[in-house]
C-alpha cells in the first residue's frame, strides 16, 4: 500500500508534529535517546542524522576528552545541516561538572541538548538556554540553543515548562555569564523548548506508566503554555517501552508529537555496547529485565532497570543494598556473607576494593574519603558502590570471564522488539542499523494506524 495515497493519509513522514520536524530539520518525528557512557555512540548519532532523524550522544560517565572527540566526529560527518544533539545528565552535588559540560558544548557550538535525570532546574541548564536567546525585529524571542528535557514527574515537567527561576537568572547576571538583555528575555520563554515524557525504561527509571504520564503531562503542558502565552509551540515526546509499531502508535494516539527510543538501539551495529552484550540482548524477551539499585545514587535508593538473563547482577546488587540498609558497618555483617561477597561478587578482598576506591576518590572527591574514615556506614557504601562500577566496566569490555556480573541497562521494549523481528534478517543484531530500525518502526506504525482506523 502506498502510504501517501491511503484513505487516512498516514505515512512514516507524517506521524507526529510537522512543527517538531521543522524545528529540528528532520524528516521523521523519531528520536534516539541518549544512553550512558557512550552506548548511544557518536556513530549512532551520525547514522541517525544522515537518516533524517535526531540522535543524542550519550555523554554521561565519559571523560571530557571522549566527549570532545565524539562531538568532533559528529560535526565532521554532519556538516550539511543534519540534526544531532548531546546529553547533559544531572549531577547532584556536582554543579561544577554540569557547568563545565555546558561550557564544552557551547565551545563546539552544540545547538541541541537532551537534559536528563534532572530533579530541579540548575544554573548550567539555564545558562545554556539563555545564551542562545535573541529578539527579532518584531520583538519575539527566539532560542538558538534548544533543550529537550526528559521528565517522568509532573513537578519536574512544570519546572522545565516555566521560565527560568529568577534567583538563578540573577545569579548568572551577577557573575556576568549572561547579559541584561538575556535576563529580560528569560521571562518570555520556558526553560525547555520541548519535553519528553519518560515512562518505565532501561537504566534509571521511576517505573512510570506511559498511559498515565503522557496525557497527564500533556494536559499540564497545555495549561502552562496557555497561561504563559508563549509565542512558540512546546512539543511533547514519549519515551519508555517503545519497541514495536503498536507501542509507537499508542504514543501518537495519546498525543505525542514525537517518540524517543532507547533500549532497542542498544542492540545495533552502531551501539557502543560490547559484542558480547549485544549477543545476550538480542535473545531477551519482555520478562528478562529486573530492577536494581543505581550505583551512582546508591544511598538514595534510586533504581535502574537491567537485563537479568544470563547474569546475577540484579540479585547481587539488591543484596548489597539490603546489607547496607540493615547494617551500620561491614563489621556487623557475618563472616560467611563477607566471604561470599569477596569470592563471588568482587573476586578480590574488601581491603583491595577499598584501596582502589580510596585512590580514585582522593583524586576527584577527597571529602568522600574523609567522610568514609569517620563513618563506617559511608565506607561500606563506597565499597559496595565499587561493585556497580566493576559490573558496568566488565560489561562494556565484554569480559567473558566475568559475564555473570554484567550490569546492562535495558528495558522490556527490547524484548518486544526481538519478538517482533523474530524470523526476519533483523533477528541478528549484526543486521540492525539504528536508522533502518527507526524507519521500519515509523513505516509499520503508519500501516498499523491505517488498518486500525479502517476497522
Amino acid at each position: 500500500m502506498n502510504m501517501k495515497e491511503n484513505s487516512f493519509g498516514f505515512s512514516a513522514e507524517s506521524l507526529g508534529a510537522g512543527t517538531f520536524r521543522a524545528a529540528y530539520n528532520i524528516q521523521y518525528s523519531y528520536v534516539s535517546g541518549s544512553m550512558y557512557k557512550g552506548i548511544s555512540s557518536y556513530e549512532m548519532v551520525i547514522r541517525m542524522g544522515l537518516g533524517g532523524m535526531l540522535g543524542f550522544f550519550g555523554t554521561g560517565g565519559l571523560d571530557f576528552s571522549e566527549i570532545e572527540s565524539g562531538i568532533q566526529a559528529i560535526q565532521s560527518r554532519l556538516n550539511g545541516g543534519e540534526s544531532y544533539g548531546v546529553n547533559l545528565i544531572h549531577s547532584p552535588g556536582m554543579p561544577l561538572l554540569e557547568n563545565a559540560s555546558v561550557d564544552l558544548f557551547l565551545s563546539y557550538g552544540v545547538k541541541v541538548l537532551e537534559a536528563s535525570a534532572f530533579m530541579q532546574i540548575t544554573p548550567a541548564v539555564v545558562k545554556y538556554r539563555l545564551l542562545g536567546l535573541r529578539r527579532d525585529s518584531n520583538g519575539v524571542v527566539h532560542g538558538d540553543h534548544r533543550i529537550i528535557a526528559k521528565v517522568s514527574r509532573p513537578e519536574v515537567a512544570s519546572a522545565f515548562l516555566h521560565p527560568a527561576p529568577e534567583n538563578i537568572v540573577n545569579q548568572l547576571l551577577a557573575s556576568k555569564q549572561i547579559t541584561e538583555d538575556q535576563a529580560m528575555m528569560a521571562k518570555e520563554v520556558p526553560v525547555a523548548n520541548d519535553i519528553c515524557v519518560e515512562a518505565d525504561s532501561g537504566g534509571h527509571t521511576d517505573m512510570g506508566i506511559a498511559t498515565v504520564l503522557v496525557p497527564t503531562i500533556k494536559r499540564l503542558k497545555d495549561e502552562i503554555c496557555k497561561a504563559q502565552n508563549y509565542k512558540h509551540l512546546v512539543h511533547l515526546g514519549a519515551a519508555g517501552g517503545i519497541g514495536t509499531p503498536e507501542a509507537a502508535a499508542a504514543m501518537f494516539v495519546l498525543g505525542a508529537d514525537f517518540i524517543v527510543t532507547g533500549s532497542i538501539n542498544q542492540c545495533t551495529i552502531e551501539s557502543g555496547a560490547s559484542d558480547e552484550v549485544k549477543s545476550l540482548l538480542q535473545d531477551i524477551n519482555v520478562q528478562d529485565t529486573a530492577y536494581a539499585p543505581a550505583g551512582d545514587m546508591f544511598e538514595m535508593g534510586a533504581r535502574v532497570q537491567v537485563m537479568k538473563l544470563g547474569t546475577f547482577f540484579p540479585a547481587r546488587a539488591n543484596k548489597l543494598y539490603e546489607l547496607w540498609k540493615n547494617h551500620n558497618s561491614l563489621e556487623e555483617i557475618d563472616a560467611k556473607t563477607i566471604k561470599q561477597i569477596e569470592a563471588k561478587y568482587f573476586k578480590r578482598s574488601i581491603d583491595e576494593v577499598y584501596a582502589e576506591t580510596k585512590a580514585f576518590y582522593l583524586k576527584v572527591m577527597p571529602y568522600e574519603i574523609e567522610k568514609a574514615e569517620k563513618s563506617p556506614k559511608h565506607k561500606m557504601a563506597l565499597i559496595f558502590r565499587w561493585y556497580f562500577i566493576h559490573s558496568n566496566r566488565v560489561a562494556r569490555a565484554g569480559d567473558d570471564s566475568d559475564r555473570i556480573n554484567y550490569q546492562v541497562h535495558t528495558g522490556p521494549a527490547l524484548g518486544a522488539f526481538n519478538q517482533w523481528v523474530k524470523g526476519t534478517e533483523l533477528e541478528d543484531w549484526r543486521n540492525r542499523q539504528v536508522d533502518e530500525i527507526g524507519r521500519k518502526i515509523m513505516q509499520e506504525t503508519a500501516i498499523y494506524m491505517e488498518h486500525s482506523l479502517a476497522h
